[in-house]
């Protein structure tokens, strides 16, 4: 962040004649971020300051600013100014766009490139990430470290945090295991691989995965020498009879997110729950289950992890890429006895263990009561969104059905019959600054009706109202 302060005659802006003055100010200003002469933190001048340099109110300087910054152009916080925000896009020099369908890993968003907004799913609000509450628990946990932590460790992962994180997840999600049956990972995508490697190693051919989901996982599976199975997914999740019975099943595991199935945001029935649980006995076959978002959910009580009803045939991975920040890159694999010491080989053979400072710091958070905090308010903040989301498109596009929004970070938008095709939606947002996914780009989607999936968690606070006004834009107009 740029902490020096510009003046105002050293903005140089261009007030086209012809114009209102506060339509020429906010188009100047627009222009300057463009071309890249008022970079992202750069500190703008006061209201008053900037107003007596160009002749104009100080009101409609305000106001310009207060549009900017609706608009995402601008932030403005109490004590820091009015300065250019990180969201912001680059300079037209850099040509580099990413296309708005492209994901990230597992359905992440990939670079905003030249979209003002972001409204993919797979991401949280990374401007709400506990930056006091991080520092002060990896400050402790550095002090307290015994000098055996900085050595190489137990591929498995930190006591401290694997203790912790059995703990949390038996209170807050069911979960019925021992702290030598976690094993922490560096991010879903490497848990997924190392087990993916491990059932194979076990002779395992094939897994069953939902038909819609993140094309990332797929991959990952092939990559391995799995075999992937699609399942269909309706309103009561994946639809298991795919898997097919004892004692010649279809597959020797499958891969789920029961809790909030992605995309649709459909929990697993519970008629599923247990048809799935008998089918892993009766095989001797391995359920993964992906709870990806399960510590968000507004409209239901929470639904607890498909792991306890069978810690012998479950899988549970978990996630701090949602509550905390991808770029924690820490994720936890409780593992039925049985697969542990091969998962702990394939984790040994991919980078020994995952960072030390960040498994403490992450424990520290847990214990002290800091993360349960830092979740408990990011609910309500993203459920103040979801809600913000529905009643806009109620009142903008009434005829969108929405679905999806009893839990999680995004929501499904039903276009109705005669909407424009999914892709040329995606591509008009697209021109306009607005990154959205369809329903298609999650694999098997293709036949069915046109939908958008819609990242509301995604956005920094700053950006979520012009991100919201640029939806409903598109679809009052579509």
């Amino acid at each position: 962040m740029n902490d020096w302060a510009i003046s105002g005659v050293d903005l140089h802006l261009d007030l086209t004649a012809g114009t209102g003055a506060r339509a020429g100010l906010e188009r100047a200003l627009r222009e300057a971020v463009r071309d890249g002469r008022l970079v992202a933190g750069t500190r703008l001048p006061s209201s008053r300051a900037l107003a007596k340099d160009l002749g104009l109110a100080r009101n409609t300087v305000a106001d310009g600013y207060g549009q900017l910054v609706a608009e995402g152009w601008l932030t403005a916080r109490q004590g820091s100014g009015t300065r250019v925000a990180g969201s912001a896009p680059p300079p037209r020099r850099a040509r580099c766009r990413a296309a708005p369908e492209q994901a990230g890993p597992l359905g992440g968003p990939a670079a905003v490139g030249d979209h003002a907004y972001d409204l993919r799913p797979g991401t949280p609000d990374l401007s709400a990430f506990p930056r006091t509450a991080w520092l002060t628990a990896a400050r402790r946990a550095l002090a307290t470290a015994p000098n055996e932590a900085f050595g190489y460790a137990d591929p498995r992962g930190r006591p401290e945090l694997r203790q912790a994180l059995a703990e949390y997840l038996a209170r807050v999600r069911g979960v019925r295991t021992d702290p030598e049956l976690i094993l922490v990972c560096s991010g879903f995508v490497q848990g997924t691989g190392l087990l993916a490697r491990a059932l194979r190693a076990r002779g395992a051919r094939r897994i069953g995965v939902e038909a819609l989901g993140f094309p990332d996982t797929r991959r990952i599976l092939r990559t391995a020498g799995l075999t992937t199975v699609p399942l269909p997914v309706d309103e009561g999740g994946a639809r298991l009879d795919g898997l097919g019975p004892h004692p010649r099943p279809a597959a020797e595991a499958v891969l789920l997110t029961p809790a909030h199935q992605f995309p649709t945001g459909a929990p697993l029935s519970p008629e599923r729950r247990t048809a799935v649980v008998e089918w892993a006995r009766a095989t001797g076959g391995i359920v993964i289950e992906d709870d990806y978002d399960g510590e968000f959910r507004y409209d239901r009580q929470p639904v607890g992890a498909l792991q306890g009803l069978a810690p012998g045939q479950v899988v549970y991975a978990g996630t701090a890429s949602k509550s905390l920040a991808p770029g924690v890159r820490l994720a936890w694999l409780v593992l039925p006895p049985q697969l542990l010491d091969g998962v702990m080989s394939e984790k040994r053979t991919a980078d020994r263990h995952s960072p030390v400072m960040d498994q403490l710091t992450l424990a520290e958070l847990i214990r002290s009561g800091a993360y349960d905090r830092h979740v408990r308010r990011m609910r309500l903040h993203y459920r103040r969104r979801r809600d913000r989301l529905v009643a806009a498109l109620a009142v903008h596009a009434p005829q969108v059905r929405v679905s999806g929004i009893a839990a999680g970070l995004h929501a499904v938008l039903e276009l109705p019959p005669g909407s424009p095709p999914t892709g040329e939606l995606v591509a008009r947002a697209s021109r306009a600054g607005l990154a959205l996914a369809g329903l298609d780009a999650y694999d098997g989607a293709a036949d069915g009706p046109g939908a958008l999936v819609v990242g509301y968690g995604t956005p920094p606070e700053h950006a979520f109202t012009g991100a919201l006004d640029a939806l409903c834009a598109l679809l009052d107009g579509g």
